[in-house]
Parts: structure tokens; sequence; C-alpha cells
């Protein structure tokens, strides 16, 4: 009998702010730490909330582009990541409202895979439209560009 998944669901989680600068956010049984570097009052012992939200492209980006991957019997190995963000920070220093705070992001992914470019590509166009947190950036107006590379 084969069990047919929910494609909706609710996910619930919960925090709590242990500094004014450090977090803990609580799911499941984990729970994850956010924090400011030292130079804006924080004990560097976590990523700031918005490393967090760029690592969150890395972690799905990774996550879809194995699901896609496999979903077309392309063998990409182990992924790498490079990140740039242009990030206009107006709104963190409390200067002026920005509607779209991180105006750029290029990510480049690299495989060490067999798979060749052509593959590559084509795990690309099908990670680019189900994953979710790539989905949120550029939906917000986030310029995003990803580009996918052999090693």
């Amino acid at each position: 009998m084969a069990i047919r998944q929910k494609t909706t669901i609710k996910i619930r989680m919960s925090g709590k702010g242990t500094s004014h600068a450090r977090s803990e956010a609580l799911v499941r049984d984990l729970s994850h730490v956010i924090d400011e570097p030292l130079e804006r009052g924080g004990t560097n012992e976590a990523f700031s909330p918005t490393e967090t939200a760029f690592a969150a492209l890395i972690g799905c980006t990774n996550v879809i582009g194995h699901k896609c991957a496999d979903k077309l019997g392309v063998d990409i190995g182990h992924l790498t990541f490079d990140m740039v963000v242009d990030f206009d920070r107006r709104g963190v220093l409390l200067m002026q409202e920005v509607e779209v705070p991180f105006e750029a992001i290029e990510l480049t992914v690299t495989s060490d895979g067999p798979a060749n470019i052509e593959d590559l590509e084509r795990v690309g166009v099908e990670t680019a439209k189900y994953c979710p947190i790539a989905k949120l950036y550029e939906n917000s107006g986030t310029r995003l560009t990803v580009n996918w590379q052999k090693n």
C-alpha cells in the first residue's frame, strides 16, 4: 500500500530571544541559534538573521537540486556553493524602509559528479521551478541568478 503524502502542511516553530542580539529557534527536537557578530553587539555564536536566510537558499538548492537530478537520471555528485548578495542595509540601519533589501543574489553551484554541463543546466532549470526558497527571493523582487557548473 503506497503512502500518499499531504501536499499542504503546517509547520510550527517557536523561539526565544536570549539577548538583544541572540535568538533560538525551535522545531521538532532541534534548536538553531541566530546571533549577530561582535561589532553589532552579538556574541558571534551563529549566523545573523540575514545570513541564516541566505544559508537557507544554499540548503534548499542542494536538496531540490539532488531531487531533480535523481528524477532526470543525472549524477551530479556533491555540490559546492559560492554566493554573493547585494544587500541594501538602509532598512536594518533604520534609515528608511526598503521594499527589496536583497537586491541581487548570485549563486554559483559547482558539481563534482560526472554530469556534463548540458545535464547540469537541465537540473538547474528544474531546480528553479521547485526550490521554495528561490521562489521566495524571486517573488520578493530579488534578482536571483543561479549558475550551474562542473568542477
